[in-house]
């Protein structure tokens, strides 16, 4: 073979490989959503990425695994899931995407992560990631610590609540702890290890003087809100929240998470990967917009009264008798 001839092959080879990898997927395309546990934010996430890909116009066949709070089972599911063959993989929560990376580390699978907080922090970035893309559910910690004074003008100091092992929770409340040193705002904070913890963690943040407690996107607190709420508001101090969800399960109010958007545009990049784009080609996503919830149910339980003026730039997600608007 002559040198041109040669070369001529080669150039031809590497066409041949770049239109393959561009290729989209051969319908139906394969979708495995994998979560670590229920409660209403994130199984309001695999509904509307479900919802979303239903309605495209790509036949998609989408598989659903929970590991039930079991979140040592996540490798093995995740394994499970490459071996009974998918085209593309959606993990949903923080702990999910860290354990997707590793198990399709090869990188033939895309992965496209739903609502990780901080996907740099999370390791999910970076030249080893470059079969990872999705939708960070980051908030804004200075924009909640100043929602507090739109109900409690008057309050001194914050209790910050979160879960220890939940990378996306640890760096909301670092953020909203940064925010608070930067304005001279007091905070106590307390962390847990598991719900068992709960109820003592809210009790030993109310006896040191907290006028307001603030719980970022955690997924182990957010599926134990009754608990959570039925300690905070038999002490009168009201809990602010990272995502609608949990203001629709019993906390006060938030600027925070649409967590139907945030499905909505990991759908979009599911469907982008399936008619043949690449994730390294997809930079991970933010929430376009964000929004102020507050439950009127909560604030007659702790004798709060709203003006007119501050409930306008409000949603109302639960009415005064017990009503719910949320997912309208």
């Amino acid at each position: 073979m002559t040198k041109r001839s040669f070369f001529r092959s080669l150039i031809l080879a590497v066409l041949v490989l770049c239109l393959s990898c561009a290729a989209a997927f051969a319908e139906p395309v394969r979708v495995a959503i994998v979560q670590p546990m229920s409660h209403t934010s994130l199984d309001q996430i695999r509904e509307t990425i479900v919802a979303a890909l239903e309605a495209s116009d790509i036949e998609f066949e989408i598989v659903t695994r929970n590991a039930e709070r079991d979140t040592a089972a996540l490798p093995t599911i995740l394994e499970n899931v490459k071996m009974e063959g998918v085209d593309i993989v959606v993990p949903i929560a923080t702990n999910t995407a860290q354990s997707a990376k590793v198990v399709f580390e090869d990188g033939q699978i895309p992965v496209v992560f739903a609502a990780v907080s901080d996907p740099v922090a999370a390791g999910l970035t970076g030249e080893d990631s470059f079969f990872i893309t999705g939708v960070s559910n980051n908030i804004p910690a200075g924009e909640i610590v100043r929602l507090i004074a739109d109900f409690q003008p008057d309050y001194k100091k914050i209790g910050f609540l979160y879960t220890s092992s939940e990378t996306n929770s640890v760096s909301t409340i670092n953020a909203a702890k940064a925010y608070c040193d930067a304005n001279g705002i007091a905070y106590e904070e307390v962390s847990i290890a598991n719900l068992s913890e709960l109820q003592t963690a809210v009790e030993t943040l109310i006896s040191r003087g907290i006028d307001a407690l603030y719980t970022g996107n955690d997924n182990s607190i957010a599926s134990a809100m009754s608990t959570y709420i039925d300690v905070a508001y038999s002490y009168g101090v009201p809990v602010y929240c990272g995502a609608d969800s949990m203001v629709a399960d019993g906390g006060f109010a938030t600027i925070g998470v649409d967590y139907v958007q945030l499905g909505n545009q990991v759908a979009q990049i599911v469907i982008r990967l399936a008619k043949g784009e690449m994730p390294e080609n997809i930079p991970y996503e933010t929430l376009t917009d964000y929004a102020r919830f507050v439950n009127l149910q909560a604030a007659g339980t702790l004798g709060m009264e709203i003006s007119d003026g501050i409930l306008s730039s409000y949603k109302v997600l639960v009415e005064a008798d017990g009503v719910s608007h949320f997912g309208e």
